[in-house]
């Protein structure tokens, strides 16, 4: 339990406003921060409970992570050193348009193996949004926001079909948004390159962002390309959000693959006149220049129609199986956004088979010289050995878009971290670090101020948690303190596992979560109920 008072002196307070930091001691009550005074003054009111000596450390609110791939860890458990030694305690999960609720039988038994390599596996002992709050309230590593993911939405009503749904089923759809929404679910996500929410057309989408908009949530769309219809795809989610009033945030708005070098700006260009017009449109980005998903999302969108078992037949049946190399290597496919496979980019990652491990740690294009065989050839025979569950890193990024995108005012940080796998991406433990130390401290980038309020304030207003991300009084007391001058990410693409350094304590609601290096309470965090 949180002490019923804390008091924490001697910090550099950096309150997520952006504004300068300043010299304060910052009282808290209950969970709750009742006091954020000069020093001086604040001396003669500190009354009992604990007191925390900062000694000159940031004291700054707790980063909430946009987009993170924890949910199955919120509910076990685990990995609860991988966020709070980040200082992480907030993080929204349901992302890309698949996730763990709302389910039914049929449906959760096709979750849990398609999407195994961004989770890992756990008995899914619930099926509606408000069970799968509930569960998170029994305890997790941080607090949580769930977004109710479309293609669950559309297992539920059409099962795998690649088509627009009836009225009926569109009805359906709609229908259990709103009781997710009024569960709690923070908003909708999308997964416009993943089945069955690629095969959704404008009329789908906006009949479930006026749902959204109408109960006060938010869209967060991966959306159709990163590649060749990078722009045309963010201008899509922007008209969206301008017809039906919701607010729009683009989530791991990234340019990637050669043909968007130097691009940022373009898309930027886009946010700022929708803006201008009105429009709510907001992104978030993480530091790295490599992506990560699994190998099967780069198959062209018709080959995963009907589920897993349909996907692995049409992979083996040699005439089908000719035409999915074709669009793999020549015309691209919608899968891989719409560019021809750099197989020397494509890294494995993670293998769900034991006996296929030694394929961790190398390029496809490396696999194929050893067997000499064609690359894409390679890869269609891993995912048939591996049931679709390996995972890749794709080395398709740019560091001058990464900078100017992470500059923008409506920036925020999403880690789209994947916490299992032999070797996963170093942005899941390095993605807070990394801003802070080799962004802020290294390169400048952007001001310390200015890089919390990023990590902590905006990401508060864009998911409507208005008593969260900032430092001040009646301000849930989700705090972090850090060395500004040790902070860094030490995880990196050969040992991803290392932890964030300089992150010396953390509190959830004023309950101690993490200090020095050690978890004091994995169970500190619960489901945050949106509206």
């Amino acid at each position: 339990m949180a002490p019923a008072a804390l008091t924490i002196t001697g910090a550099l307070v950096v309150d997520g406003s952006g504004e300068e930091p300043r010299h304060a001691t910052v009282q808290v009550h209950e969970g709750r921060i009742t006091a954020v005074e000069p020093p001086a003054a604040a001396a003669a009111t500190t009354t009992g409970g604990e007191v925390v000596e900062a000694g000159g450390l940031v004291l700054a609110p707790g980063f909430i992570d946009m987009h993170a791939h924890s949910d199955l860890a919120l509910v076990s458990g685990a990995h609860a050193e991988a966020k709070l030694a980040e200082g992480v305690t907030t993080q929204v999960i349901g992302q890309d348009g698949l996730g763990y609720a709302p389910m039914d039988d049929a449906s959760a038994a096709q979750l849990r193996r398609q999407i195994a390599g961004w989770n890992g596996d756990h008995p899914l002992d619930w099926r509606s949004m408000a069970d799968f709050l509930d569960v998170l309230d029994a305890g997790a590593p941080t607090h949580a926001a769930v977004l109710t993911p479309h293609g669950n939405l559309r297992l539920l009503a059409m099962g795998n079909d690649r088509r627009a749904p009836q009225d009926s089923e569109l009805d359906r759809m709609t229908g259990l948004l709103r009781e997710s929404l009024a569960a709690g679910s923070a908003g909708l996500s999308m997964g416009l390159t993943y089945a069955p929410g690629m095969y959704a057309r404008t009329e789908e989408l906006t009949a479930l962002c006026e749902v959204v908009a109408e109960a006060g949530g938010y869209i967060s769309p991966h959306t159709r390309s990163y590649g060749a219809g990078a722009l045309e795809a963010f201008a899509e989610m922007i008209e969206l959000g301008r017809r039906t009033g919701v607010r729009m945030h683009l989530t791991h708005a990234t340019m990637n693959f050669p043909l968007n070098a130097g691009r940022g700006a373009d898309l930027l260009r886009l946010v700022d006149e929708a803006r201008a017009d009105g429009v709510e449109v907001s992104m978030d980005t993480y530091p790295y220049l490599a992506g990560a998903t699994t190998l099967s999302a780069l198959l062209p969108g018709w080959v995963s129609e009907g589920g897993p078992d349909a996907t692995l037949h049409r992979i083996a049946e040699p005439r089908t199986r000719r035409r999915i190399l074709t669009e793999l290597d020549e015309t691209g496919s919608d899968g891989a956004h719409g560019v021809p496979v750099d197989w020397s980019a494509i890294e494995i990652s993670g293998t769900g088979q034991e006996s296929l491990r030694d394929r961790v740690g190398r390029r496809v294009s490396e696999l194929a010289r050893h067997e000499g065989r064609p690359p894409a050839e390679v890869a269609l025979d891993l995912m048939s050995a591996d049931d679709l569950a390996t995972t890749i890193l794709m080395h398709v990024g740019h560091e001058e878009n990464v900078r100017a995108i992470m500059r923008h005012p409506w920036h925020c940080g999403g880690s789209d971290g994947i916490l299992v796998g032999e070797k996963p991406h170093p942005r899941a433990r390095g993605t807070f670090g990394r801003y802070l130390g080799r962004y802020v401290r290294e390169l400048g980038v952007l001001s310390l101020a200015e890089a919390v309020r990023h990590l902590s304030a905006t990401p508060a207003r864009v998911v409507g948690l208005d008593d969260r991300g900032t430092i001040r009084p009646g301000a849930v007391a989700d705090l972090v303190l850090l060395d500004p001058e040790a902070i860094r990410d030490t995880a990196t693409y050969d040992d991803p596992r290392g932890l964030t350094h300089g992150v010396r304590r953390v509190w959830l609601e004023g309950r101690p979560a993490w200090h020095d290096g050690a978890v004091l309470d994995a169970r500190a965090g619960h489901a945050l109920r949106l509206r």
